[in-house]
């Protein structure tokens, strides 16, 4: 298995700490490169475009789905669509380097059935649906129902975690840290 198609996944119910993760890999690692998301949500004014997401159009997002670029999608809110574009993951790949996710659970469960034999998937967990209540309120970002449809969305979610290579539980986040990142030493160390 060479490294250009090898592929790493980190998903989590919103709250659990999976972007906090991925950066830290990223910082880590300089054989790893993010794989920017392609998304129909508002930009938010600290985020920039073609660095945290592909800010696109519903139309345009639409259009890319019949035009089959993306490799997964999904519409993970209410008319908000995320999705991970092909030429996305052969940028990376062509720069000798390996793509990072940072997605959803279903677009997680999707990937690794396109890439079953490349793909290493992290599952990051909360310690309880409590504590990813509170650290979703402390964000101050979510309105009382768009908290409780994350909650909500989290415990679900929760239920897939065996789908994947490995689930670890984010209650101290220097240990996830540590604990994602010795997994993901040994995939990369792998040929």
């Amino acid at each position: 298995m060479s490294q250009e198609n090898k592929i790493i996944i980190i998903t989590a119910p919103s709250g659990a700490g999976k972007t906090s993760i991925t950066r830290f890999l990223l910082d880590h690692y300089p054989q790893l490169s993010f794989s920017i998301s392609a998304t129909t949500r508002s930009q938010r004014s600290y985020e920039v475009n073609g660095k945290d997401y592909y800010f696109i159009s519903v139309d345009d997002f639409n259009q890319r789905i019949r035009q089959n670029e993306f490799v997964e999608w999904e519409m993970v809110y209410e008319g908000k669509y995320y999705g991970t574009l092909r030429r996305e993951l052969q940028r990376i790949w062509s720069e000798g380097r390996v793509p990072v996710l940072d997605i959803d659970v279903k677009g997680a469960i999707h990937m690794q059935q396109q890439f079953p034999k490349t793909t290493l998937s992290v599952f990051i967990e909360p310690p309880s649906i409590g504590a990813l209540e509170e650290r979703l309120e402390s964000r101050g970002t979510e309105s009382a129902d768009t908290l409780r449809a994350r909650v909500n969305k989290a415990a679900y979610e929760i239920s897939f975690k065996d789908h994947f290579s490995h689930a670890i539980v984010n209650e101290n986040l220097e240990k996830a840290c540590s604990d994602v990142e010795a997994i993901v030493k040994e995939f990369l160390g792998r040929e």
